[in-house]
């Protein structure tokens, strides 16, 4: 069901009859194409192609702002339900998923999305795993594997991507 704030212009009645037209406010996950992130907002990382994209540790409180339209959440058990769509993936603190062709699908899908969608990864502290994900991200937007880690580290959190097999897990990425 399409939202109507998204196709109709609304009439006021205190203004006359005037005819405004629709707002997005951020907020509505049902709609893909709603407001982006901001690119300053802490945990917005852009990718080379403009894609946006957040991090975030669920140990803290939920930023400011829109909520996502399509999360990642990489824990190492199944995360409480969020009211947004969200995927989980099983990946244990200060490892590797689980599953590393889930995995592989998993960032595509993410990615792919993130071309006019509000995508989040988020893990327990958001740095380890979720700059992991970034950087798989990168890599699929285009970053030579052997650069992710640093371009994530750069862009994201200068302490992304926690330990040296998931700096290994990034740079054989994709290949």
């Amino acid at each position: 069901m399409t939202d109507p704030r998204e196709t109709e212009a609304v009439t006021d009645p205190s203004e006359n009859g005037t005819v405004t037209p629709p707002t997005d406010t951020g907020t509505d996950i049902a709609s893909p194409s709603a407001t982006p992130w901001d690119p300053a907002a802490p945990g917005v990382l852009r990718l080379p192609s403009g894609r946006l994209v957040r991090g975030r540790g669920l140990r803290h409180p939920l930023p400011d702002g829109p909520v996502p339209t399509y999360a990642v959440h990489l824990l190492g058990k199944e995360p409480p339900e969020v009211p947004w769509e969200a995927r989980w993936l099983r990946w244990p603190d200060f490892r590797l998923p689980g599953d590393r062709a889930q995995a592989e699908e998993v960032f595509r899908e993410a990615w792919r999305r993130a071309a006019d969608e509000r995508v989040e990864f988020a893990c327990g502290g958001g740095r380890g795993r979720t700059g992991t994900a970034l950087a798989c991200l990168a890599v699929l937007d285009g970053v030579p594997p052997e650069e992710a880690v640093a371009y994530v580290r750069r862009h994201y959190d200068r302490h992304a991507v926690e330990t040296p097999w998931q700096r290994r897990y990034v740079r054989r990425f994709g290949a």
